[in-house]
């Protein structure tokens, strides 16, 4: 496993679809993995300092985890299989939980938990990251993260009944 930095989110030119890019500064490799838009959202507003009115869910899992006593030591991207990016998450009793790699960014960015690839994984998916250095890709989502309100953050679901 190696240390990775989370960039941030990006929406792809061409064809729309949305990656968040995971940056392997050693090698100088950024790790694209697609993702949804409510997932994208999640992890652009945990990394804008965004607190949404109502708990969202990988707030939710953040709160019940630390009201069980429970905390996060890492995720670990583990594998890539078919095109799909495969997570775990490890806790502080030695449980690892299987989760999808979004999902464990969003969380892992709102408890400021280490992320970490399989060697493996940075390898297959990896690209050079030379396209443009990581200043100009964070300047990019930083501008990015301009345009963004808290509005843009509520899905529609359960919303919160009249009073809570």
């Amino acid at each position: 496993m190696v240390p990775v930095e989370v960039v941030g989110v990006r929406q792809h030119r061409l064809d729309d679809e949305i990656v968040v890019l995971l940056l392997d500064p050693a090698a100088e490799l950024l790790v694209p993995i697609l993702i949804g838009p409510n997932e994208a959202s999640a992890i652009a507003a945990a990394q804008a300092g965004i607190v949404p009115p109502r708990p969202m869910t990988h707030d939710l899992l953040r709160d019940v985890l630390a009201a069980l006593g429970v905390g996060l030591v890492r995720i670990e991207i583990t594998s890539l299989t078919d095109g799909v990016f495969h997570a775990e998450l490890v806790l502080t009793t030695g449980v690892r939980v299987d989760s999808r790699a979004s999902d464990a960014i969003a969380l892992a960015v709102r408890t400021g938990s280490p992320v970490l690839c399989s060697a493996e994984v940075v390898a297959i998916a990896g690209v050079e990251a030379s396209a443009g250095p990581a200043e100009q890709e964070l300047e990019r989502f930083r501008e990015f993260l301009e345009q963004v309100t808290p509005e843009d953050f509520d899905t529609g679901e359960n919303p919160a009944p009249p009073g809570g």
